[in-house]
């Protein structure tokens, strides 16, 4: 058995992976700010979510699906955010969301395994690499040692990001993960160096388990959606308030929301998917402000890829380049970040052409919130974003 390799419960909800040794005394304070990521599976419609309702070409390629101009929710005199996403308006009046339009890369790959690859590991078209983007931020600046986890998945199984090396937990809700980790048993010496690897996973498993044991207690004010999503956010809040109870913290977080595959009869499946990300947005931002956590978290969307400017026959869109993101937090600096999508200047496969690189993003998270190198992490350097007040 490899480093890098994990334990997974056969109930499938909880995992742990043992980070290389590393400095501890190099652990970064920057990590005291919280990331949250919250992951629209699927690929979301980017043009029926930001509207370009100023562009006549918009309601030309989508005669059926288009979001009518007096119904978006008007942002500037050419902008307006679908209805479902009512809830964040107060956000966006308070300056606390700000928008990324036109968010991709060079050489898209529109295959949904193959373009999530490329966001988890920030890797460029044709470059191939294992370990997740925040992994290698660990890597690079571990965490502080008292704390639970470097991130904690919730929503998925899947580690994305955080795959290859970050101490990382993937669970559906804290009780279950704590009770599948009693499977576990805690280190012990062994001469075998195999053995010992297996020992100490589970060993980390315990201790995550450990750390989390009281999160499924806390109370809140706060109400959350019944919904699937409002559920995953519940149990972000807990894991947060945990930490804030015990000291036992975590660097990052990562919600997922899904999904937005729609190919067919695309505006009843997205008003509902956008209506429960914009409630359980509202009360993720309640319940950290509950727990004091609010202007030290930043939390950000992002997707494998958007979709086709022109509706297909099945009134929905298919797997496209482009696509705005959300930022949110008490520290954010709110607006319009980007380029509005010119709808009269497609490529010859129909699609339109990123204005901000995906990486950007996560060069202003590495840098601007956590102090990390962002360069060393994404091999390269990209222009960070203006959305973090100083």
């Amino acid at each position: 058995m490899q480093r890098r390799e994990f334990l997974t419960f056969s109930g499938g909800l909880g995992a742990a992976m043992l980070m290389p040794p590393l400095a501890l005394a190099q652990a970064s304070t920057g990590y005291r700010n919280l990331l949250i990521l919250v992951e629209l599976k699927g690929g979301n419609d980017g043009l029926n979510t930001v509207v370009p309702y100023s562009q006549q070409a918009y309601y030309a390629l989508r005669p059926r699906i288009a979001i009518k101009r007096d119904e978006a929710l008007q942002l500037d005199q050419n902008t307006g955010l679908h209805p479902a996403l009512q809830p964040l308006l107060p956000l966006w009046q308070a300056g606390e969301l700000a928008i990324v339009q036109g968010v991709g890369y060079p050489q898209p790959n529109l295959s949904h395994f193959r373009s999530i690859e490329i966001w988890d590991t920030a890797s460029k078209s044709d470059q191939y690499l294992h370990d997740g983007w925040l992994s290698r931020a660990f890597q690079q600046r571990p965490a502080p040692a008292q704390f639970s986890a470097d991130g904690v998945i919730i929503g998925s199984q899947e580690l994305g990001p955080l795959q290859g090396g970050a101490r990382a937990v993937a669970l559906a809700n804290t009780g279950q993960f704590i009770n599948n980790a009693r499977l576990a048993t805690p280190a012990l010496f062994s001469r075998n160096a195999t053995l010992e690897h297996v020992l100490k996973v589970e060993s980390d498993i315990v201790n995550a388990a450990e750390g989390l044991k009281d999160a499924k207690g806390q109370e809140f004010k706060t109400e959350f959606p019944k919904s699937a999503f409002g559920e995953v956010v519940k149990t972000a809040a807990q894991v947060v308030a945990n930490g804030e109870r015990t000291g036992k913290r975590v660097a990052a977080l990562r919600l997922t929301l899904g999904s937005f595959d729609t190919h067919q009869n695309q505006p009843g499946t997205q008003a509902n998917l956008l209506g429960q990300l914009a409630h359980g947005m509202v009360a993720l931002k309640s319940s950290l402000q509950e727990l004091g956590r609010w202007d030290s978290s930043l939390v950000m969307s992002y997707a494998e890829f958007g979709r086709r400017p022109k509706e297909n026959m099945s009134s929905g869109t298919d797997h496209g380049t482009v696509a705005p993101h959300f930022v949110l937090g008490g520290r954010v600096k709110g607006g319009l970040l980007g380029a509005m999508p010119d709808l009269a200047r497609l490529d010859g496969s129909g699609n339109l052409a990123y204005a901000v690189d995906f990486r950007s993003m996560y060069a202003t998270a590495l840098s601007k919130w956590w102090g990390v190198d962002a360069a060393a992490v994404l091999g390269g350097r990209y222009p960070t974003l203006d959305f973090l007040r100083a």
